[in-house]
């Protein structure tokens, strides 16, 4: 054609031609490379560099490598995916050496790998102050003479019951503790707000949640009268509720809670002392329960499993399980479709929501089996897992002709925790604050933003705090001050290592 440049067959043997490569930083972009020449790719860091010559020239080199193998050496070697690019030509073989980067671990971090991250950590279980994270509060904590002197001052002349917290919010009959506790000589307790009376083979409902504490007196303090019983009665419930108590005033039945640990006054949760690990999402202590640590969950994605939901279910409307065959999953299918009026052959748009719920996401109820290979109705009753929780059981699963295998990890995607929200921390952890900030809202800060906040920070802390922390935040500023040195004032503590580019990682390192 007029105007377009014609390229023969020995300039392409001379030529690598890239055409529309849209890996990662690169935004469609041509290129011809000479062969059979020492070719250098330079340019500004994060700018597609390592996107171009690994991910696009040597991953589609090596994809047309391994595909003029036999099918029995590829089922070993696995199939390798085409890179996003328009056109390659010109390649051959290739081999490539990688790129000393900074590790993949999910778990690391620009944070942990500068160590800024490990003084943060110091500075706030040194220096941090805690709050509820129930009603907000600042959590305080008191010795034994501060809590007796403010239950005299509190309760002077008028009757308390002095109790100790054994069970908080957790199930069981618990006639083994009822039992132990009455030998001991102890002849009362409170369970679910209420006083009982510990006789022999006392227990509770199993199967409810229960708070239960220990009558350890009652008693009427005054200034003038005996301290004496009143101290031996507040080490007594320290000593069986492990270091908390609580007491209530007889006539209003409003409770005080006092402890040795770091307690919220009014809700009366406590907090374990703050240690580094305390903050760790690399530690069980620190991490988020729900994701480990990791700041994000799998999650099956619904869209996957049903891509086309014009189609039905006899047809393959649902992926993983492919066309209508003779087997118990699909039995299942059409008895939950008997009882919900619809067939295996309707659109899995137009299925009834409820429907598909079950479908997705498994049932208690159970349902009568009506096909099977007799082809009339069973006297089986099963009960249905769902899609969603057989994709979870089997890492592979083969399809109804036995041929190709199916990873089921495709149609599970990773979304943020929902309960930390990507924070990776627990919740005790992410309400220790220093100046008002907790540890995560530092870690996701530009680094710019939090040189800037360690310059204005130490002003505002207390005298015991300046003193704890001087030599820590001298140091987190010196490292952060390094970072902005070599350019990298964009980045976050938070950011995963394995987002970084091979310049960024080798300037943090």
């Amino acid at each position: 054609m007029p105007g377009k440049k014609k390229h023969t067959d020995q300039e392409e043997e001379r030529t690598i031609r890239v055409l529309g490569a849209r890996v990662h930083n690169l935004k469609n972009i041509d290129v011809e490379i000479p062969r059979y020449s020492f070719c250098v790719l330079t340019g500004l860091s994060g700018s597609g560099k390592s996107s171009l010559a690994f991910d696009t020239i040597y991953a589609e080199g090596q994809r047309r490598y391994l595909e003029t193998m036999s099918a029995y050496a590829r089922q070993f070697l696995g199939s390798m995916e085409r890179p996003d690019v328009d056109q390659i030509t010109g390649l051959s073989p290739v081999i490539s050496i990688e790129q000393k980067t900074t590790t993949r671990n999910p778990r690391s971090t620009v944070g942990t790998i500068t160590e800024i991250y490990d003084f943060l950590r110091l500075l706030y279980a040194r220096t941090g102050e805690a709050y509820s994270h129930v009603t907000g509060e600042k959590m305080v904590r008191y010795t034994d003479d501060q809590i007796i002197n403010l239950i005299m001052e509190k309760y002077s002349g008028r009757k308390i019951t002095v109790l100790s917290p054994l069970v908080k919010g957790r199930k069981g009959h618990y006639r083994e503790l009822f039992e132990q506790t009455r030998k001991k000589g102890f002849l009362y307790a409170r369970v679910d707000g209420e006083i009982r009376e510990l006789v022999h083979g006392f227990k509770v409902d199993r199967y409810k949640t229960h708070n239960i504490e220990l009558v350890v007196d009652n008693l009427e303090p005054s200034k003038d009268g005996d301290i004496k019983r009143l101290r031996e009665s507040v080490m007594t419930a320290m000593n069986h509720g492990k270091g908390t108590m609580l007491v209530v005033d007889s006539a209003d039945d409003k409770t005080s809670w006092y402890s040795r640990q770091l307690m919220c006054p009014t809700s009366g949760i406590s907090y374990n002392e703050p240690a580094p690990h305390s903050f760790s999402f690399n530690s069980p202590q620190g991490a988020c329960p729900k994701c480990n640590g990791l700041g994000e969950i799998s999650e099956v994605d619904a869209d996957k499993i049903i891509p086309d939901r014009n189609k039905s279910i006899r047809s393959g409307g649902i992926e993983i399980l492919g066309p209508y065959r003779n087997s118990l999953i699909f039995w299942q299918l059409d008895a939950i479709a008997q009882k919900y009026k619809f067939s295996l052959g309707t659109a899995i748009r137009n299925i009834p929501e409820e429907a598909l719920e079950k479908i997705l996401y498994g049932s208690d109820e159970t349902f009568k089996l009506q096909n099977t290979p007799l082809g009339v109705s069973s006297n089986y009753f099963l009960s249905f897992d769902g899609i969603v929780n057989y994709i979870y059981n089997n890492i592979q699963w083969s399809n109804g002709a036995g041929k190709k295998k199916v990873r089921a990890d495709q149609y599970i995607r990773k979304v943020v925790c929902p309960q930390c929200n990507g924070a990776r921390l627990n919740m005790e952890a992410l309400h220790f604050r220093i100046a008002g900030k907790n540890i995560f809202d530092l870690v996701r800060m530009d680094i710019g933003q939090l040189y800037n906040w360690l310059k204005s920070a130490e002003k505002k802390l207390d005298d015991r705090q300046k003193k704890i922390g001087s030599e820590i935040f001298k140091e987190l500023r010196s490292r952060t001050g390094f970072l902005l040195d070599v350019g990298l004032e964009y980045l976050s503590l938070s950011r995963s290592s394995k987002s970084l580019s091979g310049g960024e990682s080798q300037r943090i390192r």
